[in-house]
């Protein structure tokens, strides 16, 4: 199978000729380590990169590394978001910072008379221009995610009080998020874009808003933008980290979505457990714990909980292996490539070294 075969299998429930993988987020410094070069995928090196190429080249090197890192790890899609725009002379300089009032549900009306849903600058999407091109130049097909992540509530107390106190002014919000999404959602569309991440944070190690606020705020936002994604014939992915058990059902099936992704196992969403209990319906994607797991575990543990991962995923497709969450600086080498060569030997693919 091709790449684009094997996501298009496990987002079918079709068994592909082995469990596809990718990387939702891998920052500096594993990926500088892994290139050989200072890795412009993230914001650390990308001013360096600016100032050396200009806005348009460090856009273009973005792309190119984006595709080396996902060949060097045999990866069989990408998680791309928009770069970031060139300075604007013109720009008028900034005035004065105006500061919200104090009061929640004042805040929340402040920040949506000021909330003008507008869709993204051409220019912010260059990078899956450049994407498509280098991957047409070299032969290769990878299908990209892109993020809508608009209606979490992580850390958003101001949002959170409003829904209690004042629902009108707190469902204005969400749908406000709506429509700057589904403005988005259409430049993805137009760009090819082969699925689109939905959602947002709103539990950790529990729920930070009750079901029934999941139910009533959230749920049907979300459920118009997968429903705008279908349309189009693409692909729907959830995203939350967090323990979603007591909503899982509304998080799943009530926004239509196609996948689930941030998988949080250290907060209880184990995947045998919901590859039993809804594999046959969401490809679940994920999902080694990357806070704790691959950044403290030794290799040996690495090792034996990515292939338990894989085995419990198996079956009738729905499964796309990466980590929880973001590849970040706790993460030692030995680890991933522990959780690499792990699956490597599971599918009978070459080991992979490095330095």
């Amino acid at each position: 199978m091709t790449s684009r075969e094997r996501i298009e299998a496990a987002l079918n429930h079709i068994e592909p000729d082995r469990t596809p993988i990718f990387e939702y987020v891998l920052l500096s410094p594993l990926a500088d380590e892994l290139l050989g070069r200072p890795y412009s995928g993230g914001s650390v090196n990308w001013e360096d990169l600016v100032r050396e190429k200009g806005w348009e080249g460090a856009v273009k090197q973005t792309a190119i590394d984006r595709l080396d890192l996902a060949v060097l790890l045999g990866h069989d899609m990408m998680c791309v978001g928009p770069n970031p725009s060139p300075p604007r002379p013109d720009d008028p300089p900034a005035g004065p910072r105006e500061i919200p009032p104090k009061d929640p549900i004042e805040a929340m009306r402040w920040r949506n008379e000021r909330s003008v849903p507008i869709s993204p600058p051409d220019d912010s999407l260059l990078i899956y221009t450049f994407l498509r091109e280098e991957m047409q130049r070299r032969g290769i097909d990878l299908p990209i995610l892109a993020p809508a992540y608009v209606h979490g509530v992580w850390t958003d107390v101001d949002l959170m009080q409003t829904m209690l106190l004042a629902p009108e002014v707190a469902h204005e919000h969400f749908s406000l998020a709506t429509e700057k999404a589904l403005l988005r959602i259409e430049k993805y569309l137009s760009h090819g874009i082969d699925q689109i991440g939905v959602g947002g944070d709103f539990a950790g190690t529990r729920l930070i808003i009750s079901p029934q606020a999941y139910r009533e705020f959230i749920v049907p936002e979300v459920r118009r933008l997968s429903r705008r994604i279908h349309e189009a014939g693409a692909y729907a992915i959830n995203a939350s980290d967090g323990d979603l058990w007591p909503v899982i059902d509304d998080f799943l099936f009530g926004c239509e979505v196609d996948g689930y992704l941030e998988i949080d196992e250290f907060a209880g969403m184990d995947m045998a457990s919901l590859k039993s209990a809804h594999g046959d319906r969401i490809t679940l994607y994920g999902n080694l714990d990357c806070g704790n797991m691959l950044s403290f575990d030794p290799p040996e543990v690495v090792r034996d909980k990515t292939i338990k991962c894989l085995e419990d995923g198996m079956g009738n497709g729905g499964h796309i292996l990466c980590a929880s969450n973001a590849i970040i600086s706790s993460v030692p080498m030995a680890n991933y490539m522990a959780m690499l060569n792990a699956y490597r030997d599971l599918f009978s693919l070459p080991k992979l070294e490095f330095g």
